[in-house]
């Protein structure tokens, strides 16, 4: 158990003397991308961070809703291979004097497949799309 503690202080978690613990966020999101890897298990990496499988399926699912951002993953040559997807609807009008220039089309790319939105398409539409794309991957 001494092991498992400092294990789990060196990550920065507080451990306090009735046993209670406060997880970082960037600790519960490391846990979480770790259950996402090939061959990895919920119990076998809530066994790695002594949690109950149950607590580790809870931060998935904060994962999955967006309140807990996952550490992108790198390739073998340090290239991001995921990055969150932020989406908001801009608002009606641009601010006077805003010179940014404007954006006919967006381009979402996942594996071969390219979809191609105008740029006034809603966020959720988008986000519909993203999700039917990784369903396929």
């Amino acid at each position: 158990m001494c092991s498992t503690n400092a294990f789990l202080r060196s990550l920065g978690v507080e451990i306090y003397a009735s046993g209670h613990r406060r997880w970082p966020d960037e600790v519960k999101a490391q846990a979480v991308a770790e259950t996402l890897r090939p061959g990895a298990t919920v119990g076998g990496v809530a066994g790695q961070y002594d949690l109950k499988p149950n607590q580790l399926s809870a931060w998935r699912r904060l994962a999955k809703d967006g309140k807990l951002i996952l550490p992108a993953e790198r390739a073998d040559d340090g290239d991001v291979v995921f990055a969150p997807l932020v989406l908001f609807d801009a608002e009606a009008s641009a601010p006077p004097g805003d010179n940014l220039p404007a954006r006919s089309s967006l381009r979402v790319t996942v594996g071969d497949v390219a979809v191609h939105l105008d740029a006034d398409t809603p966020a959720a539409r988008i986000a519909e799309i993203v999700r039917a794309l990784g369903a396929s991957a």
